[in-house]
């Protein structure tokens, strides 16, 4: 806990508070990413592998095929392929099953994960129902190119039916051994859902050694469940990406826990890396993550999101960063509390009204009064800055001055709302790589800051 936040629990008083006018935002410098899909269809939970110059995407199960497919070679363009990678099931999966929270024709196959055990060998895991249990379950495949078909293993690789059963495989390496991952479906029948890691041999067809539960649903933003585990090693630390909470609406998120070993403890970001709110919430319910270099060997991370209608899931790419060991996904918001903020001649108070963490800075109100956020980006170039905000000013709209790294940029401008009205002033701002420092200061009439938003 921060000085200023444990400063402001001791508070009783409520201040009133006051903002700033000025010139027009800089002209962005640099596009904002656009908030198109790269498969504009049904493409939910992509798994994404590099052959060659070639990537290879797969999908959970849609329009008639168990396993969708597409292929591209620069992560941005992609030719959806009209065949089945994975025609048949194994032998133990129920093919009559159906699950209709999925949409129609979602038959519970679901997660592929496809890896190269050698220049011909190709192996597939997927998520199936399984016939004897009930519960799904992980089973392996084989194929002798990346697109298939891939022949399925008669007995499934991962079946946990008294745990809730064994969905999301996902693929590890390190030192010559590989590794799964995946999450005990708990939330099917109310018990815990946990992550979890084991060692398997190096076809992939077989599990070894011990099994280690990694994280399971404990933050107010994942709901009952944790699953769709991606591992990544990131320098010296192992960077756990995973999606959480309901996946059928905007509720659905993705976010990471780190470790410094790879069997943990590991630990969570105290915030979710991409929520449909982190962007502006033209990508809704952002999940079903992979992690992938791209051609210029920049990190990409893949995911689904829901189209308008909340008919289909379709994939995105966005280029993601790394502040130290931090994930950043470009055009997902990342936030920065008032309260955290330095401030001279203003004061942090309790607020209502859906204030984030319930604590505002107002009382911005005199000439030399100041807001002062410290801002971490990746890159260099124009970033979106959203200010949240609310004026009860009985004069009319508000503003507050902005600085950049001591340079003046224009003002934040403010309609009236109301007091504890919280509502979101968006602009631009030009930053540089590493640390920025962005401070508010007094102009017309009066304003408080809840927080700012830097996209």
């Amino acid at each position: 806990m921060s000085p200023i936040r444990a400063a402001v629990l001791a508070l009783t008083a409520t201040l009133l508070t006051g903002p700033a006018s000025s010139a027009a935002a800089p002209a962005p410098s640099t596009a904002a990413p656009t908030a198109a899909p790269v498969i504009d269809q049904n493409f939910a939970d992509p798994d994404v592998l590099q052959v060659g110059r070639t990537y290879y995407a797969y999908a959970t199960n849609s329009d008639g095929r168990t396993i969708k497919w597409a292929t591209s070679t620069d992560l941005t363009t992609w030719t959806v392929q009209p065949s089945d990678a994975l025609p048949t099931l194994g032998a133990w999966a129920d093919t009559d099953w159906s699950f209709p929270p999925g949409g129609v024709g979602d038959r519970g196959v679901w997660a592929p994960e496809v890896f190269a055990t050698g220049p011909r060998s190709f192996v597939m895991w997927y998520t199936a129902h399984d016939r004897a249990s009930g519960k799904q379950c992980i089973g392996a495949a084989t194929a002798t190119s990346p697109g298939g078909p891939f022949t399925p293993r008669d007995t499934a690789l991962v079946c946990t039916p008294e745990i809730g059963g064994a969905i999301d495989a996902s693929s590890y390496t390190e030192h010559g051994r590989r590794y799964i991952l995946w999450k005990n479906d708990g939330n099917c029948c109310a018990q815990d859902t946990w992550l979890r890691l084991q060692q398997v041999s190096a076809d992939g067809l077989r599990r070894t050694g011990a099994e280690t539960p990694l994280i399971k649903q404990n933050k107010p933003f994942e709901g009952t469940l944790v699953e769709a585990p991606t591992l990544v090693k990131h320098g010296s630390a192992y960077v756990l990406f995973y999606s959480a909470n309901f996946f059928g609406n905007d509720s659905y998120i993705s976010s990471y826990a780190t470790s410094e070993r790879l069997r943990g403890p590991y630990t969570k970001a105290d915030a979710p890396l991409m929520t449909t709110d982190k962007f502006a919430g033209a990508i809704r319910g952002p999940g079903g993550q992979d992690i992938v270099t791209g051609p210029d060997g920049k990190n990409r991370i893949v995911f689904h999101g829901w189209d308008p209608t909340y008919t289909y899931r379709a994939m995105y790419t966005r280029r993601l960063d790394w502040l130290g060991n931090r994930p950043v996904v470009e055009g997902a918001k990342i936030r920065y509390e008032a309260e955290d903020a330095s401030f001279t001649r203003a004061n942090a108070r309790y607020a209502t009204g859906g204030a984030s963490n319930g604590v505002v800075v107002g009382g911005i109100d005199f000439p030399d009064s100041r807001v002062t956020f410290t801002v971490t980006v990746p890159r260099a170039g124009t970033y979106r800055l959203f200010t949240r905000f609310a004026n009860g000013s009985d004069a009319g709209a508000a503003s507050h001055t902005l600085t950049v790294n001591g340079v003046t940029a224009g003002a934040v401008d403010y309609p009236v709302t109301g007091w504890d009205n919280w509502q979101t002033s968006e602009r631009t701002v030009t930053l540089k790589a590493g640390t920025n420092t962005l401070a508010y200061a007094k102009g017309a009439n009066y304003a408080e800051i809840d927080a700012i938003d830097v996209a």
